[in-house]
């Protein structure tokens, strides 16, 4: 990175991830995923915009610009201010740079509500979780300067949040590959019209959803992965007769495999292959056990190295390294097609989002969202905020009987949920 001494006019190269995202991306594939907040007053826009702008100051990693390089593209500093504006689109929609004043990230709000979509080359969603709490305490101090101004809260200075390429600097070289050659099975049906996207909100009880969990000697994670694969199974691959295996990509923080504070990307994932036919996986019960066991073997130290590794080996190919740009454009977009063919739905949790003292009392809850594609045509997210977690699936699909069944079976279980929606589709709570 360069970088002069008052850290305004700087640029640097993007990150193992972020290099794939520019030249795969566009308006089919966004590669955008979004974080909200859902406080207990309206948003007032103004103080918000003035909020978003001191978080740019202590955040100089978000006040960038993507430029086209030679053979990759790479950011610069952003003298422009932030866009603030009310929410009229879809959630993660592709960010227009033209439109966003080159940012690559929208801050927008709805009554109580504030967003912000963040395209992954920027960063990934542990980083952009951070960026985005230090916007909201922000915000609720300029709101509520009398009953927040002596809360005591820790901000690292800037030098601690560098923008270091982690991957670059933890990979094996000589880790092989582990990835499995099966193609996975791909949900079936009908879309909805062309630009609309359908999100569902179920907003869990926590200690009801632990206790489950626990009943079964499994993690909240496992237990919602192996309820999302018999939804899938009994709503869309038995009515399709599938064949193929049905596989989750669980994408994984590898800060806590690797001492890192980068605000850049830095994550993996494992993908969980549910060989529903051969593995006979046609209960509940056998796709939770079936779960677990893949989990604890594809969280095993030395698998995620020869995942990460392998990813990062194919962006330091030296061949690949020398093809111009904008050819790089042509033959990912085109591999990038095949490559989705392997995964039937990711399912991303991000865990817990702390937030301290008096500014939870301004808070409801917190939802993140990742953008669904032509291939995976739902995608599935999840966070929790004190005892609510929020699991939502973003959906191109004129069906919601995969999130209604899901929905179902929690609720068998005797967890109580609640369902909020932007009414693209029918409430799934309502009774056939």
């Amino acid at each position: 990175m360069k970088e002069t001494k008052n850290h305004k006019l700087y640029w640097r190269r993007l990150d193992n991830s972020a290099k794939i995202f520019p030249i795969s991306g566009g308006k089919k594939y966004s590669t955008v995923f979004r974080l909200s907040v859902i406080l207990k007053e309206n948003i007032q826009p103004e103080i918000l915009k003035q909020a978003v702008e001191m978080t740019l100051k202590k955040y100089k990693s978000f006040q960038v610009r993507m430029k086209s390089g030679f053979f990759w593209n790479y950011f610069e500093h952003n003298p422009k201010e932030p866009i603030i504006e009310e929410e009229k689109d879809y959630p993660c929609k592709y960010i227009n740079p033209k439109t966003n004043n080159n940012y690559l990230f929208k801050v927008t709000y709805f009554e109580k509500k504030i967003n912000i979509d963040i395209f992954h080359s920027l960063t990934d969603g542990n980083s952009g979780n951070t960026f985005f709490r230090e916007i909201i305490y922000t915000y609720l101090e300029l709101c509520h300067p009398d009953i927040l101004k002596t809360e005591e809260r820790h901000i690292r200075k800037i030098e601690e949040y560098d923008t270091e390429d982690s991957y670059m600097k933890n990979y094996d070289k000589k880790a092989k590959s582990n990835a499995s050659s099966k193609k996975a099975y791909i949900l079936k049906g009908k879309k909805i019209r062309l630009g609309a996207i359908s999100t569902i909100h179920q907003l869990i009880d926590l200690e009801a959803l632990k206790k489950e969990a626990k009943k079964n000697n499994s993690t909240i994670t496992q237990y919602m992965t192996a309820v999302l694969i018999w939804s899938i199974y009994q709503e869309n691959y038995l009515k399709t007769k599938g064949k193929k295996p049905i596989k989750v990509c669980i994408p994984v923080n590898l800060k806590k495999y690797f001492a890192s504070k980068t605000m850049s990307n830095f994550f993996s994932y494992i993908t969980v292959e549910a060989e529903m036919k051969k593995d006979n996986l046609n209960t509940f019960d056998k796709i939770l056990e079936f779960v677990k066991k893949d989990f604890s073997k594809k969280l095993e130290e030395e698998e995620i190295i020869k995942t990460m590794s392998t990813n990062v080996k194919l962006g330091n190919n030296p061949f690949i390294r020398i093809i111009p740009l904008v050819i790089k454009k042509i033959l990912v977009r085109l591999s990038y097609i095949e490559i989705r063919k392997y995964t039937t739905i990711t399912y991303s949790n991000i865990g817990r989002i702390g937030i301290i003292g008096k500014y939870k009392d301004y808070i409801e809850y917190f939802v993140m969202l990742i953008a669904p594609e032509p291939v995976e045509k739902i995608k599935c997210s999840s966070c929790t905020f004190e005892n609510t977690m929020t699991m939502t699936f973003t959906s191109i699909l004129d069906d919601n009987s995969i999130e209604k069944r899901f929905y179902q079976f929690l609720k068998e279980k005797g967890i109580s949920i609640q369902i909020e929606s932007n009414g693209v589709l029918d409430d799934i709570s309502k009774e056939n």
